[in-house]
């Protein structure tokens, strides 16, 4: 499924997203080579990996660059992995562009995450949305808060707008990576669609 950015966006960012099989995900990316890197970005400190299918990892870092790697390795336990800082600098200069191209993104989750970052990738487009909103465009209305586990669990921050997720009641909520960061991306977001449509 891919996913071309509504007003709410405010670039023409095309997302497309090409999961990893279950097999994969079931084989720790054995096989597999990934390229990460850290760099600086309007919200902090990032830390990206790419597989040859795409963006697989977009997390701020938080506790330093060990724990960063770490929480990396324990997703993807099996795969070879090479930095590239200059890589990394390039994926958050077009991420966090207004007008940012083609990324192409290719998590590892379980189907169930995979089919709530797909429906998020779609309604966080057009702006703000709800766990419960997410559990009804997956066709599991009852599953909010296995939704919620899935959404806190998403391996590509930003790209996959998990901070455009809002309590019922319109409240903040959470965030994975701190409610003060999610509160800034939010508002950055606004000043640009202010100043865009000026």
């Amino acid at each position: 499924a891919a996913g071309l950015s509504g007003g709410s966006r405010l670039h023409d960012l095309f997302v497309q997203f090409e999961a990893v099989t279950p097999g994969e995900y079931k084989a720790g990316g054995a096989g597999l080579s990934l390229t990460h890197g850290f760099a600086d970005s309007p919200f902090g400190r990032i830390h990206a990996a790419t597989s040859d299918r795409g963006l697989a990892w977009l997390a701020f870092v938080d506790g330093g660059e060990a724990k960063a790697i770490a929480e990396l390795e324990r997703r993807w336990p099996r795969a070879r992995f090479a930095r590239n800082d200059a890589q990394a600098a390039a994926i958050a200069r077009q991420a966090f562009a207004e007008r940012a191209g083609r990324i192409v993104l290719a998590p590892v989750g379980t189907n169930f995450q995979v089919k709530v970052w797909q429906a998020l990738l779609e309604l966080g487009a057009r702006g703000a949305t709800s766990y419960g909103a997410i559990a009804e465009a997956i066709g599991s209305p009852g599953a909010s808060r296995a939704v919620g586990q899935a959404v806190g669990a998403n391996p590509v921050a930003w790209l996959i707008p998990c901070h455009r997720v809002l309590r019922k009641d319109g409240e903040l909520g959470g965030y994975h990576w701190g409610a003060e960061r999610k509160r800034a991306m939010l508002a950055w977001e606004h000043a640009r669609q202010v100043r865009a449509s000026a």
